[in-house]
């Protein structure tokens, strides 16, 4: 980890050129430096309308479910 840390602009370098690099805290892998990588293509709202079936009672929600969420039947009695 110290070592990433005094050598990041070179490690960054290095993952520019294409190389992925594996960051280690005691001898452990935490994490990974790769290359960003750009969106292929722009994306498009709505490109998947008509390919998704929703339950035309996709938004009604049980009376119930939303006391609970309020603290309804699960409130602590102080």
């Amino acid at each position: 980890m110290y070592e990433a840390k005094t050598q990041l602009s070179e490690l960054l370098n290095r993952v520019e050129r294409g190389e992925e690099i594996v960051i280690a805290r005691a001898g452990r892998p935490v994490a990974l430096l790769v290359p960003a990588t750009k969106r292929q293509s722009p994306r498009i709202p709505g490109s998947l309308r008509g390919l998704i079936d929703m339950s035309p009672d996709f938004d009604d929600t049980p009376e119930d479910l939303i006391n609970e969420f309020h603290g309804g039947a699960h409130e602590i009695a102080s």
